[in-house]
């Protein structure tokens, strides 16, 4: 029964507002601790964000998003956070449609959730 008590730790990366402390606030509750690392296979290219909520959340109109790469030496630098089930629930329920989520390989030789073009 205990193993139903404690939820399952995640790991996500996040490259972009996720790293804010404001949005982690907002979407958490709580700031998130991580380590930097590096998505391979990835470059980084801007979205334009059309939902206002996010868009005044984060307080940009344009995102970076995550665009896999044909070259094996790009990469994308970020924070790999570790997170409960139902945050990453929470991160889901952020994210645009133009992005989806997909479980990513790091410098580090981690998997984690990453959220990428859709």
């Amino acid at each position: 029964m205990r193993g139903s008590l404690v939820s399952e730790i995640k790991l996500l990366f996040s490259y972009g507002t996720l790293q804010n402390r404001l949005v982690q606030l907002e979407i958490f509750g709580r700031e998130l601790a991580g380590n930097e690392d590096q998505l391979l296979g990835y470059k980084l290219e801007m979205v334009k964000i059309g939902d206002q909520q996010v868009v005044a959340l984060s307080g940009k109109t344009h995102h970076p998003i995550a665009v896999a790469s044909q070259d094996k030496s790009d990469f994308v630098s970020g924070v790999i956070f570790e997170i409960t089930s139902e945050e990453l629930t929470q991160s889901d329920l952020y994210e645009v449609s133009d992005y989806k989520r997909v479980m990513g390989a790091f410098k580090s030789g981690q998997k984690a959730w990453v959220y990428v073009q859709a």
